[in-house]
């Protein structure tokens, strides 16, 4: 199967499926941005519990946060965002693209006479490079202008830093500890693509774990291991998961060092969760544009010092997208081929699917009962339309681990059949403890 092929069947199952669909289709879409639809929600929904549970239930040295996504322009011009975040960029007066103005494929010098278009192919229009601020820009308040501009945030850990005194006080947590959160962020990416890999509206999942200045290194290799472990107990394929380590040159600006857990996707290697330890750049930032002391005082000793930050951050988008790549198969059965997604159970956006092989003789009004049991329980999908095998390779396709079926024999003695999606091994199961049965091989 070619890269390409393979990206484009995930997409069209996507959104056949109802995992995911272009956003404001109907209006001929919205450039690189998603809308989740009724599986798609589920399975990022899934996602994003699983690291919440683990990531702040789980542990006592952790606790969340949901900071607004508005914040002070300040906060934005300490972190260095207004001034550094923004990429040269040129456009094209004939055929109006906009291209990196490092971008390869242009030939020349842009806005030189000789510079090619590497679209239209057209010579002498592409203009000189400006700089492109990333953030999202908008307006607060009544009257629009520089006075009252605010930003969309293009990241979630801002917010983190200017609530650190907060969370601390209030939770009453000592050095070290962390501040989880999981929150929507916007860039006005210049290149976006893949998919839902690189999108202009995205999820983060981050944690910022402050520590005490030369403990660093120690908490920094902790959650390297920390954080592919996790994903491993995903189901992801080890083979298929590796860390790239940042070189001096790509090293950002605010971290000693950076860690990137990368996955092989159809279109190469590429990170989807970063790991960095980001030293007291960002906490002293602050403290100065603020004029705010954000210090740690050890109540044992009195010693005062700014933390060191080490951050795990995850996108939520491309988590989803990495567990669908990894999950799809095509295999053949019986003279025929099934497409399948080996989620794990415990992610999966559909339990169970629940059919009565006819619909007559009782077994729709079983079926129907058993439905409404279960769907309290967790999420499942009744079908009885078309035949039974069709109605397994829906759910095959959907990733939905079990389907229960409803047969004569259920009439007499109260007994469904129980297909395992990945196995194809069916188990009669007594209609009581079908919720149990299943419950137990979908725990995370």
């Amino acid at each position: 199967m070619g890269e390409a092929s393979l990206m484009d069947k995930i997409v069209s199952l996507a959104k056949r499926r109802g995992f995911v669909f272009q956003s404001s289709e109907i209006y001929g879409g919205l450039g690189s941005v998603w809308d989740y639809g009724p599986l798609g929600v589920e399975l990022k929904k899934n996602l994003k519990d699983r690291w919440w549970r683990s990531m702040v239930r789980g542990r006592e040295d952790v606790e969340g946060l949901d900071a607004a996504i508005l914040m002070a322009p300040e906060g934005w011009v300490a972190s260095g965002h207004v001034s550094g975040f923004t990429d040269p960029l040129v456009d094209c007066k004939s055929c109006k693209n906009r291209f990196r103005s490092d971008d390869p494929s242009i030939k020349g010098e842009p806005g030189e006479p000789d510079a090619r278009c590497p679209v239209c192919g057209n010579k002498g229009t592409l203009t000189a490079p400006r700089m492109f601020n990333l953030m999202f820009k908008t307006f607060m308040g009544p009257v629009e202008d520089d006075t009252s501009q605010v930003y969309l945030r293009p990241e979630t850990a801002q917010g983190i830093y200017v609530n650190y005194l907060n969370v601390m006080q209030s939770s009453r947590q000592k050095i070290p500890f962390g501040i989880a959160q999981v929150g929507k962020a916007f860039r006005n990416e210049i290149t976006p693509g893949n998919f839902i890999f690189r999108t202009r509206e995205f999820e983060q999942m981050e944690m910022q774990y402050f520590v005490r200045p030369g403990d660093d290194e120690e908490w920094f290799q902790y959650w390297k291991e920390q954080r592919m472990n996790w994903h491993a107990a995903l189901g992801i394929r080890k083979e298929r998961l590796r860390f790239h380590e940042h070189t001096s040159d790509e090293l950002p600006h605010y971290a000693k060092a950076a860690f990137d857990i990368e996955y092989e996707f159809p279109f190469g290697w590429q990170e989807f969760e970063g790991i960095h330890n980001r030293t007291d750049f960002d906490l002293t930032r602050h403290a100065k544009h603020s004029g705010k002391k954000l210090e740690y005082r050890d109540p044992k000793t009195n010693e005062r010092f700014v933390p060191y930050i080490v951050e795990t951050s995850l996108g939520a988008d491309r988590l989803a997208l990495v567990v669908l790549v990894d999950a799809y198969r095509e295999e053949e059965l019986e003279g025929a081929s099934r497409v399948v997604l080996g989620l794990d159970p415990s992610i999966a956006p559909t339990k169970v699917g629940i059919f009565p092989l006819v619909n007559k003789d009782g077994m729709p009004e079983i079926a129907r009962k058993l439905f409404s049991e279960v769907r309290g329980r967790m999420t499942c999908f009744y079908d009885d339309s078309g035949s039974i095998g069709r109605r397994y390779r829906r759910q095959d396709e959907a990733g939905t681990p079990f389907c229960i079926t409803v047969d004569g024999q259920s009439t007499e003695d109260s007994t469904v059949t129980v297909r395992d999606r990945d196995t194809l091994r069916q188990e009669r199961v007594d209609i009581g403890r079908v919720i149990d049965y299943v419950g137990e091989r979908i725990e995370t």
